[in-house]
């Protein structure tokens, strides 16, 4: 079992800066692949980002290209959003997922969850 822990939420104004920080509990953190999810009130969960095993590939959803920068550490089980210029839609509950296919099933660890107000 993965226990992953996210950090970082909070509020911030318009036009400001967060950086979420997820922490997993493994000893094998570098077999997975790794994404950062957000649920906005009202709307189904989304992909944000994701960073492959050893962080040589990332991807954005069009909402956070340009903007948000995922990366990972795999010395310290840690994976990160770096988010700038935020806006009201980045608003909602950001949550940290794990994810590997193991003998072709795939295997899913989710965080608790850190939520993230975009306000004036």
């Amino acid at each position: 079992q993965v226990q992953l822990v996210e950090s970082g939420g909070g509020l911030v104004q318009p036009g400001g800066s967060l950086t979420l920080s997820c922490v997993a509990s493994t000893t094998t953190f570098s077999t997975f692949i790794m994404n950062w999810y957000r649920q906005s009130q009202g709307k189904e969960r989304e992909l944000v980002a994701t960073i492959t095993r050893h962080g040589d590939s990332t991807t954005y959803a069009d909402s956070a290209k340009g903007r948000f920068t995922i990366s990972r550490d795999n010395g310290k089980n840690a994976v990160y959003l770096q988010m700038n210029n935020l806006k009201s839609d980045d608003a909602g509950v950001y949550y940290c997922n794990a994810h590997r296919t193991t003998w072709g099933i795939p295997n899913d660890y989710w965080g608790q969850g850190t939520q993230v107000v975009v306000s004036s």
